[in-house]
């Protein structure tokens, strides 16, 4: 059957119309999801920011965020000198933004010095109810004495008061990141792992016990005095972890939430139903995971609440153990819309086998969030040794992409 000149045209015209249609929906969905460069405010999901090691600074990782008072954001990371194993010499650095994230100054302002016998590091920074900015780092001294000090400042960072002891018993106690939190009631809390020592070398890793007993820290008077809780927990299980690198989240109806990471293939969880004095038997959580930290927050425009984590489900690939990445990968993010009961909604922020993710932490900024989190590979000798920061809008964490 032949076609006459108009129904000809009629097809090429329908045939022009359906291509262009298909390249206006690839060009849309690149530009939605496609990398943006810095200093693009309709950033989706990009990298904003890298610390990569240097031969003079070995190792750049873990850290915290505040927003100043005149939008600046603060992000405080630890600054390795002289080494980049944990006890290695490091400062506490800043780096700053003043265009939501989206661009970052180029040089370190070094915001504590190191005091201490080997390093300062694991920050976190936190707007307290009264207004002031606190910030809380490891002094470590060797096996002996590892513990947070708190410093504050009442004029967006410009100046810090003297450092107060956190922790008032002695001995090796590691907080994470971004992990310090000041509830409702005002009362502050310090989620803690304590390390005893086997032997008598305080700088020998040998006299190390990496079996962690999670205990929690707590002021009732803005910071100025410390008490441990009434109850400490470690894994009621034979375990070669303990409870390491515990975080704490409060939920709407009061209730303390706490995770821990371990070495049973999930993270354990504890609840509090008194502000954080005492905590409920540690049971295994549905977060699946290496001897990896997960850090949570709350989304500030929908109440949900956000979590991220090396998720090894099976959900998403797995692939042979790095010596580099110790199998911190991928890095993965889960919302919960009924205070953690269930979760869903769940994606990949980072998926490259050859590096490792951990330490991530979160500051919300408007219609995003910033992440910061160690990514290190073989060629940086270590998923600890480079820091990156990436800026989410928060509509994705919703698409349905993996689902």
């Amino acid at each position: 059957m032949s076609l006459n000149l108009e129904e000809n045209m009629m097809i090429k015209f329908i045939f022009k119309v359906f291509l262009m249609t298909i390249v206006l929906n690839i060009v849309t969905d690149f530009t939605l999801f496609s990398q943006s460069s810095p200093g693009n405010d309709k950033i989706i999901n990009d990298v904003v920011l890298e610390l990569d090691p240097s031969e003079n600074n070995p190792r750049n990782s873990e850290g915290a965020f505040i927003t100043l008072s005149d939008g600046t954001i603060m992000f405080a990371y630890t600054r390795y000198y002289g080494g980049a194993r944990d006890h290695s010499k490091a400062d506490i650095a800043a780096r700053y933004s003043t265009d939501d994230g989206n661009t970052w100054t180029d040089e370190d302002q070094i915001l504590i010095k190191n005091d201490a016998e080997q390093n300062v590091m694991s920050v976190s920074l936190l707007r307290l109810q009264d207004g002031r900015i606190a910030l809380f780092y490891l002094r470590k001294n060797g096996l002996h004495d590892c513990r947070l000090v708190m410093k504050t400042s009442s004029d967006e960072g410009k100046n810090w008061t003297d450092a107060i002891l956190t922790i008032p018993a002695p001995g090796y106690f590691v907080v994470n990141n971004d992990r310090v939190v000041q509830l409702k009631s005002g009362r502050i809390i310090v989620p803690a792992a304590y390390h005893r020592r086997k032997g008598e070398d305080t700088q020998d890793m040998k006299s190390f016990d990496r079996r962690a007993t999670a205990i929690f820290f707590i002021s009732e008077n803005k910071g100025k005095t410390w008490r441990e809780s009434k109850s400490w927990w470690t894994l009621p299980v034979v375990s070669t972890t303990g409870l390491q690198e515990p975080g704490i989240i409060e939920l709407n109806d009061g209730r303390l939430f706490s995770w821990a990471r371990t070495d049973q293939g999930c993270q354990y969880g504890m609840w509090s139903f008194d502000d954080g004095d005492t905590w409920s038997p540690p049971q295994p959580t549905q977060f699946r995971s290496p001897n990896s930290p997960l850090s949570m927050k709350r989304f500030p425009n929908n109440n949900h609440l956000l979590a991220i984590w090396n998720d090894h489900s099976g959900r998403f690939a797995l692939y042979p153990t790095q010596p580099a990445t110790v199998g911190r990968m991928p890095m993965v993010s889960a919302i919960s819309e009924n205070e953690g009961k269930t979760w869903k909604h769940f994606k990949q922020i980072e998926s490259n086998p050859d590096e490792g993710y951990c330490y991530t932490a979160i500051h919300f900024v408007d219609d995003a969030v910033l992440l910061a989190y160690c990514a290190g590979d073989a060629e940086t000798k270590g998923c600890l040794n480079r820091l990156r920061i990436r800026k989410i809008k928060l509509d994705w964490f919703y698409l349905k992409l993996e689902e």
